[in-house]
């Protein structure tokens, strides 16, 4: 009546580095300045500036970022954050605080979690993240005043 599955089961592929937290941002760490780049970021201390990532951007429970606009394909939000998100996923936890607006193509929220701005949910985003590919680029300028070679 049962019988044993003994087709082998797919494995699961490893997440990428972009699924993934590759640094941290410690709780008694407060930085200032411009984070951009590709991986997953963990924010557990405090950070003021600009954010742009090519992966996932973690705001942990004790987390504070102020920022006037967070680009990351993932954002997951457990601490505090002030400033606009952009980002194919975003996810505000239960302890989550969020102010600003929020651009996304798939909004997870917990009960209890707060967000003092506007959702909007779109099909697609083009966060700017992606570097120029060598077509996109322009031939350097050519100076008039040095002289040709014959």
């Amino acid at each position: 009546m049962f019988r044993r599955n003994t087709e082998p089961q797919p494995t699961p592929e490893p997440p990428s580095a972009g699924e993934r937290v590759t640094s941290v941002v410690g709780q008694s760490i407060a930085l200032k300045g411009q984070m951009s780049g590709s991986g997953g970021v963990r924010i557990e201390g405090s950070f003021e500036g600009e954010i742009t990532l090519n992966g996932m951007l973690v705001v942990g429970e004790s987390g504070k970022v102020t920022c006037e606009h967070v680009r990351a394909n993932i954002v997951i939000v457990a601490g505090a954050v002030k400033g606009n998100i952009s980002a194919e996923k975003v996810e505000i936890r239960k302890t989550g605080r969020v102010w600003g607006n929020v651009v996304t193509t798939a909004f997870t929220t917990d009960e209890g979690a707060f967000l003092r701005g506007q959702i909007t949910m779109e099909d697609k985003i083009d966060l700017g993240l992606n570097p120029p590919t060598e077509s996109d680029e322009q031939a350097p300028e050519l100076d008039d005043t040095a002289p040709l070679d014959p």
